[in-house]
């Protein structure tokens, strides 16, 4: 134990630090608070050069946009898809249920096996499984839809290990204002890949003609720049990501309740935004886009600062279980079985409607309205967090802090 930590790296000048007394209102909190380093934790060599650490970053983001359009190709050819296979809405909704339920009852069990064995292997492994698999289920016939729902799920599977993975990993490389911005970098390609998958879809199955090619362009990446929806995507969550990081670096220096607050804040604003969007698509397809950006510009303001929450509320040899444990109850309760829901209530309402193009829209959008509410119930639980996040971030340092006295 008495080499846990190598001479002169980052893991010793944090113990100094956590040492130290601060004078009253120098304290920084949050991602900044002086935090145990994590090098002692690592399951790679602790000096790892600047340049090394940079390129593993990029490398994580570049995967992560190939993650994220991967999650939302389905989306965007969801009609061909449904016509294809000749399912309902509750069906085509069930199709994303499944990847998700898939997603989440595997996370735990990648975090698991993060926090014990090399994380590069199980990463590389998660990726080749969903790669494969996504590029398989292009060649599925109309006969076989279950065997399709089945590919969903393992990709699922595969897209668990690294979703699980690869935060821990930049926690591992970077500390403090560091790693928040490099999280807040990694984080941003959430909104990218998605916008992606939604252009690439839709792109790809006008251009070939069929939807199966979406599948397999989007392996190659060969991408059509085109769908105001995907590009929206992009931009929202793009600034959001920046916003959220640079609000909550400023203001958790003289409040350490930011955090929280910040996320509350943003789920709050959304919720009307994205009622407004769906009340108004029938009657104004420009303000529809309008709210549909603000909604997804607040709800990006807390995707960076939701993960630098867990990673300084839990000790770093726990980050990789703690995420997959954040993973599987977001998901649980949120797109693991909305999809589904969203198509059974539309379902539900249009029996009720005449059979006809309108009744169908008015289905759907009395449908996506359960999405207002949650919005609102999401905003009540992150102000909730915000009574309890410096007593549990000063527990985790304290934690950290016997580990150092024992050794």
């Amino acid at each position: 134990m008495q080499n846990s930590v190598p001479e002169g790296s980052s893991g010793m000048n944090e113990f100094t630090d956590l040492q130290s007394q601060q004078p009253p209102g120098s304290q920084n909190y949050g991602a900044i608070a002086p935090t145990t380093s994590t090098a002692q934790f690592l399951q790679t060599p602790g000096n790892i050069s600047a340049k090394r650490s940079y390129l593993a970053v990029g490398v994580l983001c570049y995967i992560n946009l190939l993650n994220y359009m991967d999650w939302f190709i389905v989306p965007g050819v969801l009609v061909d898809i449904t016509k294809y296979f000749n399912i309902s809405d509750s069906s085509a909704g069930l199709l994303q249920t499944v990847f998700i339920f898939c997603f989440l009852l595997s996370a735990p069990f990648f975090g698991y096996l993060g926090d014990r064995y090399s994380r590069k292997v199980i990463l590389s492994a998660g990726i080749f499984l969903w790669s494969g698999v996504t590029l398989g289920s292009s060649f599925i016939t109309e006969s076989y839809s279950w065997i399709f729902f089945v590919s969903r799920g393992f990709v699922g599977i595969g897209t668990a290990s690294y979703s699980t993975i690869a935060p821990t990993i930049i926690a591992d490389l970077f500390e403090k204002d560091q790693r928040t911005c490099m999280l807040s970098v990694f984080y941003i390609f959430i909104p990218v890949g998605s916008g992606l998958g939604y252009v690439l879809a839709s792109s790809v199955t006008q251009a070939a003609g069929h939807w199966h090619w979406a599948f397999r362009v989007s392996l190659s990446l060969s991408l059509t720049a085109h769908l105001i929806f995907g590009g929206i995507t992009i931009v929202t969550g793009i600034v959001g990501v920046i916003t959220g990081a640079g609000v909550a670096r400023r203001y958790k220096k003289i409040n350490a309740k930011a955090d929280p607050l910040i996320c509350a804040v943003g789920m709050l604003s959304s919720a009307p935004c994205l009622y407004l969007s769906i009340m108004l698509a029938e009657r104004s397809i420009l303000a529809t886009y309008i709210f549909i950006a603000l909604g997804e510009f607040f709800l990006a303001l807390n995707w960076a600062i939701v993960a630098d929450i867990l990673l300084y509320v839990v000790v770093p040899k726990r980050q990789s279980t703690a995420i997959a444990l954040q993973i599987f109850v977001s998901h649980l309760l949120g797109d693991a079985g909305s999809p589904y829901l969203t198509g059974v209530i539309s379902d539900a309402v249009q029996t009720r409607q005449t059979d006809s193009h309108l009744g169908t829209f008015r289905s759907l959008q009395y449908s996506f309205i359960l999405c207002v509410f949650i919005g609102v119930l999401g905003g009540g639980f992150f102000l909730l967090t915000a009574l309890h996040v410096e007593e549990d971030r000063k527990e985790a340092q304290q934690l950290c802090r016997g580990f150092y006295i024992r050794l």
